[in-house]
């Protein structure tokens, strides 16, 4: 499955992130990663497998290459390593996906009928799912229309995190609201969760549930609704 934990706060939030997402590493064994994003910094991002070793203990002599973030996702995969940085018409960002997109092989087919298209294979020779999903996200004219259109192409199931050069976090629940997205806040900084038990320890109150098909942008002030929540809800027989 996978699980993702994400931050953005009016100062360094970095260990919010680092143990946010380390509360999910019950939902996965192979890939975890981390990216962080502070004002006159830029980008910072770290991927490892967690096969061998856990998160904690992967990612803690890192921590100090993240110092003075002020935004932050992480995500522990179970499938594709990320998140990814991706550089596009919509600007540099961060992405991290869970889910599964059972018409992978028929979409990049597609894509790569038109020029220009490529993508960098893994070492099965399989596209990485985040990959694929963002370069669907890139076509549209903003993150919202680009996940609105990606979710057209695909047959099955994701959830989206995307962290922005400008220190906000976009979140959008998958269609039938398969898995659930939390938000939660506290003096200066918001957050986006797989599980609220993540936030609650980092001492976040509860503030919001998305919708099925739901997106929203939060930015250490408050959250944005960019799309509202569809009718229709099909939670994962499994949570």
């Amino acid at each position: 499955m996978g699980g993702f934990f994400g931050a953005t706060g009016t100062s360094d939030i970095i260990l919010d992130v680092f143990f946010g997402t380390d509360y999910h590493s019950h939902l996965g064994t192979k890939n975890a990663g981390m990216a962080a994003w502070g004002s006159g910094r830029g980008f910072v991002r770290e991927i490892h497998s967690i096969e061998n070793t856990p998160f904690r203990t992967k990612f803690e002599d890192e921590l100090p290459e993240f110092k003075g973030s002020s935004c932050g996702i992480g995500c522990i995969s179970e499938s594709d390593p990320q998140p990814l940085l991706v550089r596009s018409r919509l600007g540099l960002y961060a992405i991290a996906t869970v889910g599964i997109v059972n018409n992978a092989e028929e979409i990049v087919a597609g894509c790569l009928k038109s020029k220009g298209h490529q993508f960098m294979s893994m070492s099965s020779g399989k596209v990485n799912s985040t990959e694929l999903v963002a370069a669907l996200i890139n076509q549209g004219d903003s993150f919202a229309e680009g996940i609105d259109f990606a979710r057209k192409l695909i047959s099955g199931s994701v959830t989206i995190i995307i962290m922005t050069e400008k220190g906000s976090i976009i979140a959008a629940r998958d269609t039938l609201g398969r898995l659930p997205v939390l938000i939660g806040e506290k003096d200066g900084a918001h957050c986006v969760s797989f599980e609220s038990f993540a936030y609650h320890k980092l001492e976040y109150k509860d503030k919001y549930e998305l919708g099925p098909g739901e997106i929203v942008e939060i930015d250490p002030h408050g959250m944005n609704i960019l799309r509202p929540a569809g009718g229709r809800m099909k939670i994962c027989g499994f949570l």
